[in-house]
């Protein structure tokens, strides 16, 4: 967004109010659940119960390098001994990729994607060499070197492209949007009632279907929350930014905008927030030590945030959406 632009020009979120709200937790199996993730569970829960709203599981097993049956079966039991209920039949990612194939292909006719052979070790070093003439290279908001263009395949080659990447083209991505989008977020450390002007440029030609697997997380969750009718996202605070890439490729795609409300994360005593790769004590581990579901309740810290989802975030909620039947 220039600096000559306001909200003013910007198209605001077209929230679509279903006959009742949704939210939704979502996983992914490729490691045991831990305290951050019960308590993104039961802060999900919670806001839940305070806007009536369905309760979604979603299993995002995409990676299938990764996903294995013994962590989705572990985490659904970690659940279910928390003490939470969520909606039937549970989504599982890897059964829907023709729902993201078919995202993809409307991508692809808008003209706002294309197809890179470019490897990690290739940007690496093409980062590398700029940086070291001197150039500090831009970065996204997860600290990694935005794409620089490289390996990009034309359009009318023709041949096996298996080895692609799909990339957005952000800047046709941008220009096809005709005007800025925003989004609104509810959560305790972001939320208001005003808009936010969504900027996904930051983020840069973004990865939207990996080679090994034809999608992404950004396009499969954005496609799923449509399909499941999920009206306000929560999750960690550490997703906040990608929100502006979601935002716009719900725009593309044409589905609607849901409420985000991103909650705080749980950290260890270092100050890092909880991590599956920094093998973070797991639920299971403090379940076969003995740990209560009190204990674990407790150690979430999930008391704290109670007042504050039944008092803010209702209030919140209202002042946003007038229109929406009350809460």
């Amino acid at each position: 967004m220039g600096r000559g632009e306001n909200m003013a020009d910007a198209a605001r979120p077209e929230v679509v109010m279903r006959a009742r709200p949704a939210v939704r937790f979502a996983p992914s199996p490729n490691g045991y659940l831990h305290l951050g993730h019960a308590f993104s569970a039961l802060f999900t829960a919670e806001v839940a119960r305070v806007l009536d709203a369905r309760l979604v599981l979603r299993i995002e097993d995409i990676d299938l390098a990764r996903a294995r049956p013994h962590f989705v079966s572990q985490l659904l039991e970690d659940l279910d001994w928390l003490g939470l209920t969520f909606e039937e039949p549970v989504r599982r990612q890897s059964e829907h990729m023709a729902d993201y194939a078919a995202a993809l292909g409307r991508l692809d006719a808008l003209g706002v994607v294309y197809a890179s052979r470019a490897s990690r070790g290739e940007i690496a070093r093409f980062v590398a060499r700029r940086e070291a003439a001197g150039t500090p290279w831009p970065r996204d908001p997860d600290g990694a070197p935005l794409f620089p263009g490289i390996g990009r395949v034309a359009t009318d080659e023709a041949g096996d492209r298996s080895d692609c990447a799909t990339r957005i083209d952000m800047a046709a991505a941008i220009c096809a949007l005709k005007r800025p989008v925003a989004f609104t977020e509810v959560g305790p450390e972001r939320g208001s009632a005003v808009p936010i002007v969504a900027e996904p440029g930051k983020w840069g030609d973004v990865i939207v279907a990996r080679r090994d697997i034809a999608t992404s997380y950004h396009l499969s969750v954005v496609v799923d929350d449509a399909l499941q009718g999920i009206s306000h996202v929560t999750r960690g605070m550490d997703l906040f930014e990608a929100t502006h890439l979601h935002r716009l490729l719900q725009e593309l795609l044409g589905l609607p905008a849901p409420v985000y409300c991103h909650h705080p994360l749980v950290r260890d005593a270092a100050g890092r927030k909880l991590a599956k790769t920094l093998a973070s004590v797991s639920l299971k581990s403090l379940r076969d030590a003995g740990a209560t579901r009190a204990d674990i309740v407790a150690a979430t810290g999930i008391a704290k945030w109670r007042p504050w989802c039944r008092g803010q975030l209702r209030e919140l909620v209202s002042r946003t959406f007038p229109e929406a039947k009350k809460i």
